[in-house]
């Protein structure tokens, strides 16, 4: 390889500074703009927001400080407006608040943590209890124990403690399954930095993050977790990871003016801003609270044990009564002597061991299911995930790797240099040790990662920074002797150090080959050349060379596009609902099958656009490949509105911002690798990557589904063998 690159032919090289500059009469070149991936739709999303702002036509002398006015979007949007009109409408500076304004605040706003309420867990108990099945069973309990008296007998005291026994094994397991729902809110509020670091009184000092309020200046570095959604007033070099809140898969830089989330996690560099959210009213905070709200979804076994309790309690109800007159009215049967007739009618019709056997039979499959990697944390989902016909899956180390990767089959060239020599040079230029996700991706792509240093002796390393944005090594090559050096990074920055060989032409073929990969949602990477004369590694050398631009993206699981008609051909339909952006949704879909018929979750707002195909939102819905840009809240509305039209609905995730859909969903899946709130708010937990161990679970469930409806007709049957057969004899007899 060293000796193929050596034998490359420089090109012409280019004029100087000077010799530009001697020729007046040519024209001013105008700068070229390159757009990359990531730019239109920046730009999208700033046009998106700032129609609000104009739309509102904000009176700053008409909002108060105070929670009402603040967190109404309809009057203003903190997250958005101009960084002076922050410090304006919360009536604070960049010097910071003092002690007594903070404390006055804290009463106004509130602490910044979640507050979760704490159910009663004895009336949660109980509550299990208040059901059709139940009644009917507390109505025999009844019987045995209060009305089975008299006639010098005592009470029936073995069914009694039979009975009783059995609706408090039903009710522990109830219980128990819906008091592991509030693990995800817990987990949720475990999630957020403890301490901050706050300027009061004008000097900066560390206080408990529960006590920041709106208009507090903190400061946040390298490692950090982020105390409260702030808009940034100083950045440098900045990056924050903000994927298990926002679902993007590469850490996000920041500058001045931006908005950071309470929860993320500061991943370069150090910044101050002022806090313009708190508590419940962040980013994180209205994840937490869409957790468990609304939720009037009574789960699918529930309704089917309530319907078999309320043909128990209607069909023996009036064989009762019509022994009752036929026992004591017709036959004079004594007390004692009828009530005991009833009370096999009673017992001897209910089906008592049905919620038990019913949840015996899906605790042993939940130990089947653990064999496929899939642990149940709330074994009655296991009947509902053999019904589901929708899945909505996270894209993001769900669907694909989470893993970025040079697309070999993209890969651009400029000269005589070949893929194999782009990449391997792309590698030189890449660290080896201490990795960012793209310097791996890189360095991944040619194999041995040992290729990097190999055959080279490294004299300077210029690492990636925010400001030059690409990296740079000058290195030795040992098989000819020659000095080089090679650089990537941005195509915009790139293209501009290159001299040599840069013509209308190239540029022009690398503009439409940047576009191409934007509009795919691939990220360019661009590489140049050169070489050095002499020995000095710091000396300028013959000029930069494109020579090649390469596509990094996070490619598909290798089983996915296998599952995903796997679920199809089981009847269930998959829609990807992502974080990311619209461009890499449509790519993934493809090269999955999946379809590229996919929408901005703007759409969930603003509904089908005039004239379009689709009559109403739920129609979007129903006919999308998926929904890319998604918040939290937009997860849980798509969840909510295939809900509403019938459908049972599974949802898989694995960050924070799942949460909330997770919860919703009937099935709500953590995939592997998941946060501690994402585990908290699922049914199920998946110990190994990829949707194929959704689709085994799938495949189990319904065998069991299958045993459980087979008892269910059985134990029905018998019931109505019981309360029929015995209500004949006792009027014949």
């Amino acid at each position: 390889m060293s000796s193929h690159i050596d034998e490359k032919e420089p090109g012409p090289q280019g004029e100087s500074p000077a010799q530009a500059s001697s020729s007046p009469t040519e024209p001013e070149k105008k700068k070229r703009e390159y757009k990359e991936f990531g730019h239109d739709e920046a730009k999208a999303t700033r046009a998106y927001w700032s129609s609000f702002i104009l739309d509102a036509n904000v009176d700053m002398s008409t909002i108060e400080l105070k929670a009402e006015d603040l967190y109404d979007r309809e009057k203003v949007d903190l997250e958005t407006i101009e960084i002076g009109d922050v410090f304006t409408l919360l009536q604070c500076d960049d010097g910071g608040l003092t002690k007594a304004e903070a404390a006055r605040r804290l009463e106004l706003f509130g602490p910044n943590k979640l507050e979760h309420e704490e159910q009663n867990a004895i009336l949660q108990f109980l509550s299990f209890m208040w059901n059709p099945l139940s009644w009917v069973m507390e109505g025999a309990a009844l019987v045995a124990i209060a009305l089975s008296n008299g006639e010098g007998r005592a009470p029936d005291w073995e069914d009694f403690i039979g009975i009783v026994l059995l609706l408090f094994i039903n009710s522990a397991i109830g219980f128990y399954e819906e008091r592991n729902a509030g693990n995800a809110v817990a987990a949720l509020m475990d999630s957020l930095a403890p301490k901050a670091k706050v300027k009061r009184d004008g000097s900066w000092s560390e206080i408990e993050s529960a006590d920041l309020v709106p208009g507090d200046m903190v400061a946040f570095k390298i490692g950090d977790i982020v105390p409260a959604d702030c808009r940034l007033t100083e950045a440098i070099n900045v990056s924050i990871d903000q994927a298990a809140l926002t679902g993007e898969s590469l850490p996000v830089s920041k500058k001045e003016a931006d908005q950071c989330f309470s929860g993320s996690t500061c991943k370069q560099g150090e910044a101050e801003g002022v806090v313009i959210s708190t508590g419940a009213n962040t980013f994180f905070g209205r994840a937490a609270s869409l957790v468990g709200q609304d939720d009037d979804t009574t789960g699918h076994l529930q309704k089917i044990l309530a319907q078999i309790g309320s043909f128990c309690l209607v069909s023996i109800g009036i064989f009762v009564l019509a022994e009752i007159f036929v026992l004591y009215a017709g036959f004079r049967y004594s007390y004692r002597r009828g009530l005991d007739n009833l009370l096999v009618l009673l017992i001897g019709g209910i089906p008592i061991a049905m919620p038990t056997v019913l949840s015996v039979t899906l605790a042993v499959g939940a130990q089947q299911l653990a064999k496929h990697k899939a642990i149940v944390t709330r074994i009655t989902a296991i009947e509902e995930l053999a019904g589901v016909t929708i899945l909505c899956s996270d894209k993001t180390g769900t669907l694909t790797t989470n893993k970025l990767t040079i697309d070999r089959n993209t890969i651009r060239t400029y000269g005589p240099f070949t893929a194999d020599d782009v990449i391997l040079l792309a590698a030189y230029a890449s660290r080896t040790e201490n990795q960012d996700a793209i310097d791996a991706s890189v360095v991944g792509s040619i194999g041995d990662p040992t290729r990097a240093r190999a055959g080279i002796k490294l004299l300077d390393f210029k690492p990636f920074n925010p400001v030059d944005k690409r990296t740079e090594i000058t290195y030795l090559e040992e098989s000819s002797g020659k000095l080089k050096r090679v650089t990537k990074g941005m195509t915009g920055i790139i293209i501009e150090l290159c001299s040599r060989n840069k013509t209308e032409e190239q540029e022009n073929k690398l503009e439409a080959d940047v576009e191409e990969f934007a509009s795919r949602g691939l990220r360019a990477l661009a590489v140049a050349y050169e070489e050095l004369e002499g020995t000095d590694p710091e000396a300028e050398g013959n000029g930069f060379e494109l020579i090649g631009l390469l596509s990094i993206f996070d490619p598909p699981r290798e089983d996915t596009k296998q599952t995903i008609d796997d679920a199809q051909a089981l009847g269930v339909k998959v829609k990807m609902v992502t974080g990311d952006q619209l461009a890499i949704a449509k790519e993934t879909g493809r090269r999955l099958g999946l379809g590229d018929h996919m929408y901005p979750a703007k759409v969930l707002k603003d509904g089908p656009a005039p004239g379009s195909k689709h009559a109403t939102l739920d129609d979007m819905i129903m006919d999308a490949d998926g929904f890319a840009g998604v918040f939290p809240e937009h997860k849980y509305e798509i969840v909510k509105r295939l809900q509403g039209l019938g459908h049972l609905c599974a949802m898989t995730g694995d960050g924070a911002n799942d949460a909330p859909a997770l919860s919703r969903a009937n099935v709500g899946i953590a995939v592997e690798g998941a946060t501690d709130a994402a585990r908290g708010a699922a049914d199920i937990v998946l110990t190994e990557p990829g949707l194929s161990t959704i689709v085994h679970a799938i495949r189990g469930s319904r065998v069991i589904f299958q045993r459980m409806r087979n008892y269910s007709i059985y134990a029905c049957a018998v019931t109505i063998r019981i309360v029929v057969c015995f209500a004949i004899l006792a009027f014949a007899y």
